[in-house]
């Protein structure tokens, strides 16, 4: 039996539910109590204002959305021979390869997060706006039972590209383990290759000799070079390529100014203008701040040029 299936348990949702910096889809949320979806006063359904309108508009009716993935998807597929012929290539930060120097006899894997890297789940997130409503874990899993969600343009053919040389597509998600099942029966509809159901490495696998903090995916991203040389790593957050140690605007810069040139050869990153770690990073990641505010604070971000 492969390490990872040894090493994969399921744990309660009560103990995997993380402090998370986002409310991103198979992370835990604060619940949105009923009347905030209602539209303020003055107001109806149709034209209730919500901050999330045209970033899933774009998503689903822009052409540019699909140019950018497919771009993203072909780029990355034009560097496979040259990743599996390089012996010492490797996706994980050093910090994240428990046998370094040790990888060139492990079987060549591409790590690859789920939701909007994979999987989009924009007519969740249309959901949302028509409701002028947040995220929520009921409506999640409710919308991941469905089973609905189409592949990113690009990802399938990037993906059977890769499995025909050999490459095994492992899926580190934030989605809780408890959607496992849903999960991998909307990969497979789609077209997507899975090679066993174990892996997928959901939020909630338990990694020994890590101690996984909230979301984060770095004790996962462990496990998988336990097994595998990891010769890319596809997602739309800066987490699922690194630990997000600070989540602040300083923080998340230092990283991409430390690892900025892994991505567009070992790191792949996918548009996702909906949600994401960086909107929390401008409130000090408090959600429990009343919208109004959360939107202040973003307005106070913007640049003006001097103004």
């Amino acid at each position: 039996m492969p390490l990872i299936a040894l090493l994969t348990a399921t744990l309660s949702l009560a103990a995997c539910k993380p402090a998370a910096y986002t409310r991103p889809q198979g992370d835990a949320a604060r619940p949105v109590p009923a009347s905030a979806a209602r539209p303020p006063a003055g107001e109806n359904a149709a034209t209730a204002a919500h901050d999330n309108l045209n970033a899933v508009l774009w998503v689903q009716a822009s052409a540019e959305y699909r140019a950018s993935t497919e771009t993203i998807y072909r780029a990355a597929a034009d560097k496979l021979d040259l990743a599996l012929k390089e012996k010492n290539w490797d996706a994980l930060v050093p910090t994240e390869r428990d046998n370094a120097g040790k990888t060139a006899g492990l079987k060549p894997a591409v790590v690859m997060d789920v939701d909007e890297t994979v999987l989009d789940n924009s007519p969740y997130q249309a959901r949302l706006v028509r409701d002028n409503a947040e995220y929520s874990d009921p409506s999640w899993d409710l919308w991941v039972a469905e089973k609905k969600a189409k592949a990113v343009p690009g990802v399938v053919e990037f993906a059977k590209a890769a499995a025909a040389k050999g490459i095994t597509i492992l899926y580190l998600s934030n989605r809780a383990v408890h959607l496992k099942d849903a999960t991998i029966a909307n990969l497979e509809a789609v077209g997507m290759p899975v090679a066993s159901d174990d892996v997928f490495l959901g939020l909630g696998t338990v990694v020994p000799g890590c101690d996984q903090n909230g979301s984060e995916k770095n004790c996962r991203r462990r496990l998988a070079g336990r097994e595998y040389r990891v010769l890319m790593q596809f997602g739309d957050q800066l987490g699922d390529f690194v630990e997000v140690v600070a989540n602040t605007p300083q923080g998340r810069s230092g990283l991409l100014d430390e690892y900025g040139d892994w991505f567009g050869e070992r790191w792949w990153m996918l548009p996702n203008p909906t949600y994401g770690g960086w909107e929390p990073a401008l409130f000090n990641n408090d959600w429990a701040l009343p919208k109004p505010e959360r939107r202040k604070v973003k307005r106070q971000a913007l640049d003006l040029a001097g103004q």
